[in-house]
């Protein structure tokens, strides 16, 4: 078959809706593909080989008797985070706690296989997300595709696993302190954070309180435009629920050019952390190639206020809100126990809505920065992908140390709610990716992916290949 196993979402949806190939043939080459590189990398918990292959062929049934395709993603084979309810399968969070099905599909799944995607299997991560390393008890280790050595960050590691080594073209992760950017920094992908409330939690009314999201993890911006325009929206019974676009995040991509003021800063939000040579060279590129375009570049940091005590009571809440749903409480790994026996004091509900109302003071002030520009790039990550194994022998107070210096750029976004995304922007001279973070206003996402676009037309990084791939 010609088929690329590099092609995008967009291409393998156009090829299958051309009839240049089929949903079952490009869910078949999914298929070897994990097959072969699976046992390595560990990108996925669970691949779903025969229910695959039936929605592929009711994809095939359907285009052939209809004469048209389901939707925008029909035949193109998606993976799930292990955090999203699929019908039939344990939501494990990434553990071994849970082991009842789930009843039905979440409502990001829902609308995927509603666009025509096929649900291909769900993807490794820490134990309920609460690591920025893809490392577990009861599923070892996932391996960065650029070098099986190095971390996958976390905590959508299986699926920036599995993005990019050409398993699939694109999967669902989440984030709630830099789960879908961290990730994607180190494995050389296009990720973004949306808006607070754009992407439905349901059927649970939140994703840690206020901090977390869900979304997709692409090698290209329009990939990821693509499937943000199909699963954006929320229901009624969700706690957040951010302004319908106006427009889709699709013809962000092709946008005529409007120069911008942009504000670029090595800064951390949370006061340590410097960024490596590597990263802040990286990131002065793609500063360069910001005023190349034509937009209006200039060195600026917001005054970030301490967001700590907003921060911690979310993401321990939100812990364990997920780890009050599991079967089997005494499976749960020790740094999670240990993490929710510190966090204890400050988990309940009325401390967490006071953290919320914390964030929502934030959110106001550093927001007047964005009276003057239109976007700030950071580091997205201070270095390329550390070693795999950083949770070995480290108990909750070592695990937390080495975690928060990696997600320190990130996880200031998710308290005050702005879209992010991290944006490829080369690589270390050993050849690990390096990434730089976009952010917007709150409820841009369309500028955000426009001038992601800009950079990645550029500064072209969607047809790097990684160290660990299948031949075709």
């Amino acid at each position: 078959m010609s088929h690329s196993a590099f092609t995008g979402v967009a291409e393998q949806a156009r090829l299958v809706a051309a009839g240049e190939i089929t949903a079952a043939e490009l869910t078949e080459h999914t298929l070897r593909r994990i097959d072969e590189l699976n046992p390595t990398l560990r990108a996925f918990l669970r691949v779903f080989h025969a229910p695959a292959r039936a929605e592929a062929a009711a994809l095939d049934e359907f285009q052939a008797r209809e004469g048209r395709t389901r939707g925008p993603l029909h035949g193109v084979p998606i993976a799930i985070k292990d955090e999203n309810d699929i019908a039939g399968y344990p939501t494990t969070y990434g553990g071994a706690a849970v082991s009842t099905p789930a009843a039905a599909d979440s409502e990001v799944v829902r609308l995927l296989r509603a666009a025509g995607a096929v649900i291909i299997g769900k993807t490794a991560m820490p134990e309920f997300g609460i690591w920025p390393f893809t490392e577990t008890q009861a599923n070892g280790y996932t391996r960065n595709p650029w070098n099986p050595q190095r971390s996958t960050a976390g905590s959508s590691g299986g699926t920036a696993a599995a993005v990019a080594s050409g398993m699939v073209a694109a999967g669902i992760g989440g984030d709630g302190g830099g789960s879908i950017r961290l990730p994607s920094s180190y494995c050389g992908l296009y990720g973004l954070k949306p808006s607070r409330g754009r992407v439905s939690s349901a059927p649970n009314a939140e994703l840690w309180r206020s901090l977390g999201t869900l979304g997709p993890l692409t090698r290209s911006v329009l990939d990821s435009a693509l499937i943000y325009d199909v699963i954006a929206g929320t229901t009624s019974g969700e706690r957040w629920s951010a302004p319908a676009l106006e427009r889709s995040l699709v013809s962000a991509v092709t946008a005529p050019f409007v120069p911008l003021r942009i504000a670029v800063s090595v800064r951390n939000p949370a006061g340590g952390a410097k960024a490596d040579a590597h990263t802040r060279a990286a990131l002065l590129r793609t500063a360069r190639a910001l005023r190349a375009l034509g937009h209006h570049v200039e060195s600026a940091s917001p005054n970030y206020p301490n967001a700590t005590a907003a921060f911690v009571p979310q993401l321990v809440g939100g812990v364990a809100d997920e780890a009050a749903r599991v079967d089997h409480p005494e499976l749960l790994e020790h740094r999670t126990r240990g993490l929710l026996a510190i966090g204890k004091a400050f988990a309940g509900r009325r401390v967490g809505r006071w953290a919320e109302r914390q964030g929502e003071k934030i959110s106001a002030e550093v927001n007047t920065f964005f009276d003057d520009f239109d976007l700030l790039l950071t580091p997205t990550t201070p270095s390329a992908a550390l070693p795999i194994g950083q949770l070995d022998g480290a108990g909750t107070i070592r695990a937390m140390a080495k975690a928060l210096p990696v997600s320190s750029f990130t996880s200031f976004w998710n308290v005050v709610g702005n879209p992010a995304a991290a944006i490829p922007t080369g690589f270390t001279p050993d050849g690990l990716p390096l990434s730089a973070q976009l952010v917007g206003r709150v409820n841009d996402e369309y500028t955000v992916v426009q001038v992601s676009a800009q950079l990645e037309a550029a500064q072209p990084w969607s047809d790097k290949i990684p160290a660990v791939h299948a031949t075709e």
